[in-house]
């Protein structure tokens, strides 16, 4: 895992620290090809380039959020993004973290993605890549 992520982790409460870390070590166990680092301040995880995965601290508790996540016919990745394809959910404490779900939105985050890398060159419109 990028050192950058483990600082803020590091930086989160315990409690969030504790959900962090146990949401960065499943996804880099489950995405060892992904290139990790810290992307508009927050902890993400790229395949070719384009973000899939990643969390953030918000005042609801850890957002996951996958990139193209309302494809993923997930009921429980219930909050959805207005204008492009994401999904998240919130996690309040590791409890919370079903790891079985967690590897299943994974696996479908290589299988289901939309082109956010190109983003800025096709002026806002998103295509499907997988």
């Amino acid at each position: 895992m990028n050192e950058e992520i483990k600082l803020y982790n590091a930086k989160q409460n315990s409690g969030d620290k504790e959900i962090c870390d146990q949401l960065a070590t499943i996804i880099c166990n489950e995405l060892p090809e992904s290139e990790n680092k810290i992307w508009h301040a927050h902890p993400v995880w790229f395949l070719d380039g384009n973000p899939i995965v990643g969390y953030s601290n918000q005042k609801a508790g850890i957002r996951l959020m996958f990139w193209s996540g309302a494809d993923f016919e997930e009921e429980v990745l219930n909050v959805r993004g207005q204008k492009f394809k994401d999904a998240s959910i919130f996690y309040n404490a590791i409890s919370e973290i079903e790891a079985n779900d967690l590897k299943r939105w994974l696996k479908k985050s290589t299988e289901i993605q939309w082109d956010y890398k190109n983003i800025v060159k096709r002026k806002g419109v998103l295509e499907r890549l997988k």
